[in-house]
């Protein structure tokens, strides 16, 4: 029930809605005792007119989001058409992708990202780094050594050579990027011992380094005819190991070669590889070390131009084994062998060359 007296144009038990200061109903008519209506929808004759907002815009409760009022399928139920969208949701944000890894060295098979070298080139960079002080410092240490050897005696010249010729191949496998090459290393490398040996039992005759050398590219040949790898595989290897084998051969020119000779040749390449180390432009420091190279001839060879031209001769020959060890971003390891190796073992032939030449 309700405290509302009976009539007032709401029907029974009707409520008056709330009014607000600006809103003003319109008058009703008035029931008298004892009328009844004789048409129930008398009232609506006389609908009250809102100004403003109403009650029900007031009251109305917010319309839920498309989320919450979208129908989703149980699982495992065929769904049921309707008519209302059915929300996807939105992918959760994607977490940061890691930081790419630095550009790692080249690699002969398995590495599909640019090398460093590649990306230096395409940015108009020199893929070349040369080997630097520390390098420069053992091959003017094993140079040294070289020429103290030769001052002593044959066999105390053998002793730094058999280690120049083994860095030598080893360094140049390297180089190529054949690593680990176990059977050419050990090829090269026996090769220079049989020419030793053969100098060793012919008076040191140069003659054995040119028969030895050609015996063994026959061999490195038959090897890799027998090999089971892809034939431009097999081509790269057999040209890594003839020159690995010739390379580490040649060193021998040192044996073969006057001790006079090997003194100043050692004693100029070990100077032009230092100053060629030295902070300063790469033109300008090729200038520089062939003139050390050179001074250091002429002083070690008795004040005289043949020593002078000796050194220079064997410096230049340095200088282009240097710059092999430098060739498209070598590793640490290549800079320890290869550009150790490489400067005195490319200056034997030409040590041996000018020695006989200059008396």
């Amino acid at each position: 029930m309700t405290n509302q007296p009976y009539g007032g144009g709401y029907g029974y038990g009707a409520q008056e809605p709330p009014r607000t200061p600006y809103q003003q109903p319109q008058s009703q008519p008035q029931a008298w005792p004892g009328q009844g209506y004789d048409d129930p929808y008398a009232d609506q004759q006389h609908t009250q007119q809102w100004q403003g907002q109403t009650w029900e815009t007031q009251m109305q409760p917010p319309v839920a989001a498309a989320e919450e009022t979208s129908y989703l399928p149980p699982q495992g139920v065929a769904p049921v058409a309707s008519a209302a969208p059915v929300h996807i949701p939105e992918p959760a944000p994607v977490a940061a992708a890691e930081p790419e890894p630095e550009y790692g060295p080249a690699t002969l098979a398995g590495n599909a990202r640019m090398t460093d070298a590649q990306r230096a080139r395409a940015e108009g960079r020199s893929p070349v780094i040369e080997p630097g002080m520390q390098p420069a410092v053992l091959t003017a240490v094993l140079g040294l050594l070289l020429a103290g050897g030769a001052a002593l005696g044959t066999y105390a010249l053998l002793v730094p050579l058999v280690v120049l010729q083994g860095v030598t191949a080893a360094g140049w496998f390297r180089l190529n990027g054949m690593w680990p090459a176990r059977q050419g290393i050990a090829l090269g490398f026996l090769g220079a011992l049989v020419a030793d040996a053969a100098m060793l039992l012919s008076d040191r005759s140069p003659g054995v380094i040119l028969g030895t050398l050609g015996v063994w590219v026959l061999l490195s040949l038959v090897l890799q005819l027998r090999s089971h790898a892809d034939p431009d595989e097999r081509m790269y290897g057999l040209m890594a190991t003839v020159v690995a084998a010739a390379l580490a051969i040649a060193a021998g020119g040192y044996l073969a070669a006057d001790s006079d000779a090997v003194v100043v040749g050692a004693v100029a390449v070990a100077a032009a590889t230092v100053v060629r180390a030295l902070p300063v432009a790469t033109a300008a420091s090729v200038v520089i070390a062939l003139a050390a190279a050179a001074g250091a001839g002429y002083a070690v060879g008795g004040m005289t131009s043949d020593g002078a031209l000796l050194g220079a001769g064997a410096a230049v020959c340095a200088l282009i084994g240097h710059r092999a060890a430098s060739y498209d971003y070598p590793s640490r390891f290549v800079h320890f062998t290869a550009g150790v190796a490489l400067p005195l073992a490319a200056a034997g032939p030409v040590v041996y060359t000018l020695g006989r030449m200059f008396g």
